[in-house]
């Protein structure tokens, strides 16, 4: 608990910044609360649900905001939103030993980095059809994960889009946005469905979280140019994941 409350200013500029800068490329922002927690100390019973929660919070406003830019399309989001949010309330209700949490999470982790410094690929110039059977699939692992270590899966979701010429940079973060919303909203169902709460100790973190996403929506939706603080961001995943991996 010490790590929870002697730094609080510190993690509350951080969860911030963190939503601040997946906002501003249309997620949530779960994978570096989980981290941040990590970093700080917090157990796994405070990282889940609180990680969900800030989710809807932020992946709502940056979802707002490029839909006014009107680069949402209905097509490319339904493909894995209806298959993402049983299987995310399923992954919602099972709780997992504290060594393969750590495993799984460091894992997205290194996902997530691997996103923010480029390493997975040249994108696509050219928008091509969606693979329905193919994104049911993608949909259904990309929900349960979500589910049940507490992260969207936008990190994940955002990569495919892209790599696999589904969507262009700006339709990636909007559909991401929605994506992000609704497996969040079913993995934390799930949680609570199984008697889980949402921890006093994290209702300080919905206001600067609810800021950073304001900020990161409209600047992230005008074209604002976040690689140096996604490199930045991308070491603090790094760090989270050295502390997962030893200890």
């Amino acid at each position: 608990m010490s790590g929870e409350i002697t730094q609080l200013p510190l993690l509350l500029l951080l969860l911030a910044v963190v939503a601040f800068l997946y906002a501003s490329v249309g997620h949530g922002g779960a994978s570096g609360y989980l981290a941040l927690m990590s970093i700080f100390g917090f157990s796994i019973a405070v990282m889940k649900p609180t990680a969900l929660v800030l989710n809807i919070l932020v992946s709502g406003l940056s979802f707002y905001f490029y839909f006014r830019a009107k680069e949402f399309h209905w097509k490319l989001f339904y493909p894995f939103a209806i298959i993402s949010v049983p299987f995310s309330f399923l992954g919602g209700t099972i709780t997992i030993e504290t060594h393969w949490y750590k495993i799984i999470l460091g894992t997205v982790l290194l996902f997530a980095i691997a996103r923010l410094l480029g390493l997975l690929g040249a994108i696509q110039n050219q928008e091509r059809p969606v693979n329905l059977p193919l994104a049911l699939f993608i949909g259904a692992v990309i929900g349960f994960l979500s589910g049940l270590i507490g992260i969207g899966g936008g990190i994940i979701l955002s990569p495919v889009l892209l790599l696999l010429g589904w969507a262009t940079i700006k339709q990636t973060a909007a559909v991401s946005a929605l994506f992000i919303l609704v497996n969040s909203v079913s993995g934390l169902f799930g949680f609570v469905s199984q008697g889980g709460i949402l921890p006093q100790s994290s209702i300080p973190f919905i206001g600067v979280v609810l800021v950073g996403g304001i900020l990161g929506g409209y600047f992230g939706s005008k074209k604002m140019n976040t690689l140096v603080l996604r490199n930045v961001l991308a070491l603090v995943l790094g760090i989270a994941v050295f502390k997962l991996y030893t200890t």
